[in-house]
């Protein structure tokens, strides 16, 4: 008797369908096929122990346990459930009439209970696209689907859950996860630590100013200035003033998650945006992503959030060119011998670095020593097409004693979110329909649509870009700014002092460091 069960794996953050097919014939010996790795090969010693524990037994008959697509390599260790469900549906030890109707998910322990397991949201979501009746997965995962709607998701613990649900004779109702049914307080738990506000930073009316910009419109930003001048403390309130993640890009982030088995904190999908900063001394790998179990990287746990770059120009100088494509495309595709997939990484670049390499360059103390050739080698480290990726240079100076110590004019994160919001909304209400969301995403034709100008703009636009001698990159990167800019003015047209604090965000366009 041949019995189908299903199980599901993931290719980048996409789902396939893998079918159990188990069959028990004449014969002696257990075979697994269908391009298993190690960990689903020893699947089978997981499997037949947890079975013998719950008092059922291994037919000694000839048992052949074939994995559908068979070209498709499986990986990890999720299959053992339903090669369990299959084994016993099979041999007949369980009446199991609805074992074809859910994707099954999970790691057997010896003793029968249901691990963890990598990859449930977009599973459960595919799911749903190819009309099963459910899923059935490990209960502390289940909590990451609760949100999708049209699914039926059960949340098990051991085997036992999982036959009184593919039996159909018991009420299965607690083992049930549905948002509803998740506490109010666990839902609304965040995740990881609160941002900090505005309110700390004391001084630096222009970068804030640079910052709220960047946020509004989803703008790469480096901040370049001497030590203490507090470019690592405005990046970590960056957070505290970005919008929260509409449902669309939840899922898409969350799906992230979910296949690298990072932990967000949170029950359901991820509302906050996230922030990752990963150290100087990441590898490539860690930071693209990839891997022997190809797994998603930094960029793109940084997906419709920040990615915080500190002290730039000591990462890599392959690290950071690898970083061109996906900031410009918002996507970046992982090709290696055995698999070639493609992983989301639309996020904002944020970057902080000092002015030369003992870092006090240009503040007025005359204590830097560096000659223009140290500087320039020091600045070398950034290739030029790299920067000008990067929408935003904003020089921080030291803090005046004044502000320091009285503090300064400073304004909290709630009113320069409140304004960020509602530039964003503009932005929403704009591309709708269009998969994009913020300025800084629009393309060519979008730019020549949406970014028109006046005659006066266009001229001044033109002297411009001829005095300062910028890219066609950089050209449309100042349209983008200015469109922000325009956007938070809740003006409808770009006008000349939108294009005029544009460029003045292009400093390196403007002057060298070794000119400070």
């Amino acid at each position: 008797m041949i019995v189908k069960t299903f199980c599901a794996t993931c290719i980048g953050i996409e789902a396939v369908t893998v079918a159990v097919e188990a069959d028990i014939s004449p014969g002696i010996g257990i075979h697994l096929v269908g391009l298993p790795d190690v960990a689903v090969r020893e699947s089978l010693l997981r499997v037949t122990t947890a079975l013998l524990s719950y008092g059922f037994r291994i037919p000694g008959r000839r048992i052949v346990l074939n994995l559908a697509p068979a070209d498709l390599r499986k990986e990890g260790s999720s299959y053992d459930l339903a090669i369990a469900i299959s084994l016993l549906a099979a041999s007949e030890q369980a009446f199991l009439p609805r074992c074809g109707e859910f994707i099954l998910l999970g790691e057997l322990a010896l003793d029968g209970r249901i691990r963890r397991c990598r990859g449930v949201l977009p599973i459960a979501s595919h799911a749903i696209e190819c009309g099963f009746g459910g899923c059935i997965v490990p209960a502390e995962d289940a909590p990451q689907a609760a949100d999708l709607k049209g699914l039926t998701l059960y949340g098990v613990s051991t085997l036992a859950d999982v036959l009184d649900i593919l039996g159909g004779q018991r009420d299965v109702s607690h083992l049930r996860v549905t948002a509803e049914g998740l506490s109010r307080s666990h839902k609304e738990q965040p995740a990881g630590p609160q941002p900090v506000d505005f309110m700390e930073v004391k001084g630096q009316k222009a970068a804030r100013r640079g910052m709220e910009i960047a946020a509004a419109g989803g703008h790469n930003l480096i901040l370049i200035g001497p030590p203490g001048s507090g470019k690592s403390l405005m990046a970590s309130c960056l957070p505290s003033i970005l919008p929260p993640m509409g449902r669309e890009e939840s899922i898409e982030t969350s799906k992230i998650y979910s296949v690298a088995g990072v932990d967000t904190g949170s029950i359901g999908l991820m509302t906050r945006r996230p922030f990752r900063a990963p150290h100087h001394s990441a590898s490539l790998v860690a930071l693209i992503g990839g891997g022997a179990r190809i797994s998603p990287g930094e960029i793109s746990l940084a997906h419709n959030g920040v990615l915080y770059l500190d002290e730039m120009v000591q990462f890599g100088r392959s690290s950071l060119d690898a970083l061109r494509q996906p900031v410009e495309d918002g996507h970046v595709t992982i090709s290696r011998a055995r698999y070639r997939c493609t992983f989301p990484s639309s996020f904002m670049l944020i970057a902080s670095m000092n002015p030369c390499p003992c870092g006090y360059r240009g503040d007025g103390t005359g204590r830097c020593q560096c000659t223009p050739s140290q500087v320039e080698k020091y600045m070398g480290k950034v290739s030029g097409p790299m920067m000008d990726r990067i929408d935003m240079h904003i020089f921080v100076e030291s803090v005046p004693a004044t502000d320091l110590v009285k503090g300064g004019d400073r304004e909290c994160s709630a009113d320069i979110a409140a304004r960020v919001l509602e530039a964003r909304r503009i932005q929403q209400k704009r591309f709708e329909g269009t998969g994009i969301f913020t300025n800084a995403q629009m393309n060519a034709t979008m730019i020549r649509k949406i970014c028109k100008l006046g005659s006066s703009e266009t001229d001044f636009l033109e002297a411009a870009i001829v005095r300062l001698n910028l890219s066609a990159r950089a050209f449309s990167r100042i349209l983008k700014l200015s469109r922000t800019i325009a956007d938070l003015a809740a003006s409808t047209d770009i006008g000349l002092q939108h294009l005029a604090e544009a460029f003045q965000y292009r400093s390196l366009d403007r002057k060298s460091l070794v000119d400070l």
